[in-house]
Parts: structure tokens; sequence; C-alpha cells
């Protein structure tokens, strides 16, 4: 099917659109009406942004868009569209043979009637419903930390007052105990899920499963006497010292597994980070951040005061307390 034929199918289904219809974008996921559809482009008003912003949607962009999606049999990565070309493919995804996979991260192209990036009622009151706290200890903690990030000067630490230093640190030995507290778990989860050699990928990194080695050696007396069996006199190994068993291993036929118990664990490592996915959504988190006003800034703002009464009740310094530090412990 050539572009011209498919251009005015999709201008058709885009004028049979009801006019309070809403459309989202895919990697952004800011919403926005269809405001005018012309022969050469397709005026589109976004309803997340502070002033009344319309953008002119043009026919070029699009047979771009259109050439490269039916060139990849697999579809196109929604990673490699230019900057601020988000609403291209959540247009396009309302022709009929054209539907955005956010789970993979593509727009393809497929024979059968496709879903589309519009939002029914159900789904449109789900993005604009009140926000909710998760029931986790790390959200609350990384909220006021953000808060705190936001408030203070932190580019030059030493210019801080020492309050403001004490709630800083308190904030982040909290986020990080619970972080890895939480990061442990979905590791737990993802191990069951993950294949050795195969990694997983999401938006913003991979990761594969991976097997590490453990060593501990057998009880003393029953290195010393394997050694000695094999010809190695005790006094070369004495106190098992694990250099100089292995030394002995190496000048033996004898195998890793006669002196030492090994064990094998499975874990979950960090394979891959794309910083450049992870920026790009920080920076939507802050623009939407910054969008924020009336009733919802006001809600944001008594949630964070009331986060933050929360954490300074655990953290505050009491008279006649006292406070210890522990070596190679949590400070």
């Amino acid at each position: 099917m050539s572009f011209s034929v498919s251009w005015h199918t999709l201008l058709d289904e885009l004028d049979n659109l009801p006019e309070d219809a809403t459309l989202l974008t895919p990697l952004s996921h800011d919403r926005f009406h269809v405001t005018d559809v012309q022969e050469q482009r397709v005026i589109i008003a976004f309803l997340d942004r502070d002033i009344d912003e319309t953008r002119p949607l043009q026919r070029d962009q699009f047979e771009t868009l259109y050439r490269r999606v039916t060139d990849e049999p697999g579809g196109f990565d929604l990673d490699r569209l230019p900057p601020d070309a988000d609403p291209y493919p959540a247009v396009l995804s309302v022709h009929p043979r054209f539907e955005i996979d956010e789970d993979q991260g593509v727009i393809v192209e497929k024979e059968a009637p496709t879903a589309s990036q519009l939002l029914d009622a159900e789904d449109e009151a789900e993005t604009t419903e009140d926000r909710t706290e998760p029931e986790l200890d790390v959200y609350a903690d990384a909220l006021l930390l953000v808060d705190a990030l936001e408030r203070h000067e932190v580019e030059v630490l030493e210019d801080m007052e020492t309050d403001a230093l004490v709630n800083l640190y308190t904030l982040l030995s909290d986020v990080q105990r619970n972080a890895n507290d939480l990061r442990q778990d979905v590791a737990d989860v993802l191990l069951n899920r993950l294949h050795h050699d195969r990694p997983v990928s999401g938006p913003f990194g991979s990761v594969q499963r991976t097997t590490r080695r453990n060593r501990s050696l057998k009880d003393d007396d029953e290195v010393l006497g394997t050694l000695e069996a094999a010809g190695i006199d005790r006094e070369r190994v004495l106190g098992v010292d694990r250099d100089k068993v292995d030394d002995a291993l190496d000048v033996t036929e004898l195998s890793e597994s006669d002196v030492y118990e090994i064990e094998q664990s499975e874990y979950v490592r960090k394979a891959e980070v794309d910083e450049e996915r992870k920026e790009t959504r920080l920076q939507g988190l802050k623009d939407r951040l910054a969008a924020a006003e009336g009733d919802e800034a006001e809600e944001l703002r008594e949630e964070i005061e009331d986060l933050e009464d929360r954490i300074e009740e655990l953290t505050e310094f009491k008279s006649g307390a006292s406070f210890h530090t522990h070596a190679g412990g949590e400070q």
C-alpha cells in the first residue's frame, strides 16, 4: 500500500474522531486533541501544558515515519524518534494498520485492524485520577529527598547549614537502605523469570542472570590429610592458608572440590543502562512537576509537607539521647 493511500485513510479516520477524543504520546505520555485535519498537516493541542500549545504535524514527517515502520519487519524503535516527534506515532496509530507496542517500545504495521493510542473515558479517567502514595518506605523517602535537593544548593555542600546537611544525609541513608531492600525483592522475583545468556530489556536498561561461585575450605584435618595423601608436605599448607592451598593444587592432580566446599548461587546483575532514555524520562517528569498548578500543585505540596513531618518525627534529636557509630555498620 502506498503512503498516499495510507495518508488519506489516516485523514479519514482522524475526521471521524469525536471532538473530545484524546490521544496519548507513547514516550512522554502527554495527552492531546486533534484540532484540525488538513491535506498537508494535522494540528494538535496538548492538554497537560501550562499554556494553550498547538502544533502542526507535517505530512512529510508522517511519510518519513511510515517508510521507517514499513521497512522494519519487527517495527520501528520509538527511541529512534527525533526530539519532539512523540505525537507522530500516536496519530499514526489511529490508522487501522499501525499499532504501538509500548512494552517492546516499537510501532509496527499489521495486517489485521489494530489498537490505537486513543484513550477511552475509563483510560482517560485513570490518567487524570488523584495521585496515590504506594505503601513503600522508599517512596516517601525519595519524595522527601527530591524536595530537599530542590530547596537547597547542594552543588556546594560546604555552604549548607549543618541541620540541612543532617537532614540530607538522613534521607540519603534511608533511600539507600530502603531502595536496596526493594532492589533485592525485585531481583528475587526476576531470578525466576530470567535464563542464562538471555538478557531481558526494559525501557531504561537490561538485566541478565549470572552464576557466582563461592569457595570455602573444608575442615582443616580433611584438607591436610587429602594433601598429604597426594604427596604434599603438611608444612607447606600449615594453617590451611588459601593461597598456599591454591599453590599446592597447581602442582598436583587434585581438583578444587577435593579441598574446597563449592557453592553456586544465582543473582541478577545490571548488564546495561540506557542513560539517554533515563534522562529523557527524567526530563518529562521534571516538566510535569513544573507544570503542576492550582489544586494539583497544592495537593502535592501538602503531601510533601505531611511526609516531611513524618520523617522529622523519626529523625529529630531528642535531649539526653546518645548516638553511636559502629564500624562497618549502618551510619
